[in-house]
């Protein structure tokens, strides 16, 4: 007698309103077409030759068991000294610094260490894609203030406004992402006094610390006391050393928020690659590579914006990171009209350049006609992409 065919138990999905990442999207199309993908942020160049002799001389050493949990305790003394030596916060490597796989991991940990059932998360849109899905899978709920429209400054008074008895995080994130906008001292100043009277935390995303322009400096959360006593300051190793696949970042919070912090890590990845570690903490030893970045960043903005300044793009202000964002409506082409995500699936098939739509990091899908673009790339990819949009 034939039996039916098993079927897969229905669900209900913990993120229906997930789907396919843009990024991959973008980057499936670019590869597809054959365009030049300044769609995703990752460079297309190499990391220093003595970073890789490093990964190689700590497995050659046997580096290649596992760690401890929250990191090796070279590297974790290594982030205590560079987070004096940059911002003037003491903080004990012991209890207070965790190493993390890549900085996507450490924002889910963080929050699902902290947010309960019904707790309010304040997230500023546009915002990098893990933050909402993440609180989703925390079960809080999500309240969203506009960073103001083309300046994508923070706007205090909306900030204030969303603050309530049930918020139990606010995420922000300088150098910002998607739109290269960097806080200032004054804004940091302000979000201090606006959470001084409250228990809500923050979870500070500084990925980007090491590229900000035009002789600014980072204003991490660790350069304010009242801030640095109630965050989690979140760092990327990949971003700043050019070695995205390798999924390395640090979580710096004061012991309290570090111990439930480490409770979630060490059931969620438990620890993170050995030899890399060892890597990192001896490459750490010289300061010139972080300190260098931003010259180096700079003078691929540079290059970028002279070459778009030729075309009818609009350029938006580029502050920091490795991001341009532009706005699209003087075009002479009648796609421009189309929506930002139908115009970079155009840009991408019929003019050869892949970028993001920003509409992609706001809830409702806000469309302001503007586009970001990655430089992160050589200058003969930056050169190349900046010959195709010559035709716009």
């Amino acid at each position: 007698m034939n039996q039916p065919a098993p079927s897969t138990p229905a669900l209900t999905s913990r993120l229906p309103n997930v789907g396919t990442t843009i990024f991959t999207v973008m980057s499936a199309l670019a590869a597809e077409t054959g365009a030049v993908n300044l769609g995703q942020g990752f460079p297309d160049f190499g990391c220093d030759p003595r970073l890789l002799d490093a990964v190689t001389e700590a497995m050659q050493a046997g580096h290649n068991q596992y760690p401890p949990m929250p990191g090796i305790p070279a590297l974790r003394q290594a982030m205590a000294e560079k987070m004096q030596a940059l911002y003037g916060l003491r903080c004990d490597p012991a209890t207070e610094i965790t190493v993390t796989a890549g900085a996507t991991q450490a924002l889910l940990t963080a929050i699902l260490a902290v947010v309960h059932p019904g707790d309010e998360v304040i997230v500023l849109e546009p915002c990098y894609d893990s933050y909402v899905p993440n609180i989703e899978l925390a079960g809080g709920v999500v309240v969203r203030v506009p960073l103001t429209p083309g300046s994508f400054r923070p706007d205090f008074d909306r900030i204030a406004a969303a603050l309530s008895p049930r918020t139990r995080a606010i995420m922000i994130n300088s150098p910002h992402n998607p739109s290269g906008m960097v806080w200032s001292e004054a804004d940091m100043l302000r979000l201090q006094e606006l959470l001084a009277p409250t228990s809500v935390l923050l979870i500070s995303d500084e990925v980007y610390e090491h590229m900000v322009f035009d002789g600014q400096l980072h204003q991490s959360a660790a350069r304010f006391p009242g801030l640095a006593a109630r965050a989690f300051i979140i760092s990327s190793f990949g971003k700043t050393y050019h070695v995205t696949g390798w999924k390395v970042g640090t979580v710096v919070a004061p012991a309290p928020l570090t111990a439930e912090f480490r409770k979630v890590h060490q059931f969620n990845v438990f620890t993170v690659n050995t030899p890399m570690q060892h890597a990192l903490a001896a490459y750490m030893a010289d300061p010139a590579p972080y300190r260098e970045l931003p010259a180096f960043y700079q003078r691929k903005r540079d290059l970028f914006r002279e070459g778009l300044a030729g075309t009818r793009f609009k350029l938006l202000p580029g502050e920091g990171t490795y991001f341009q964002c532009v706005d699209i409506s003087a075009l002479a082409v009648p796609e421009r009209d189309l929506p930002e995500g139908e115009f970079c699936q155009w840009l991408t098939r019929e003019i050869g350049v892949a970028a993001i739509p920003l509409s992609a990091f706001y809830g409702d899908g806000f469309d302001q006609r503007v586009v970001r673009f990655c430089f992160a790339k050589k200058d003969e990819t930056l050169l190349e992409a900046l010959r195709r949009l010559a035709r716009l």
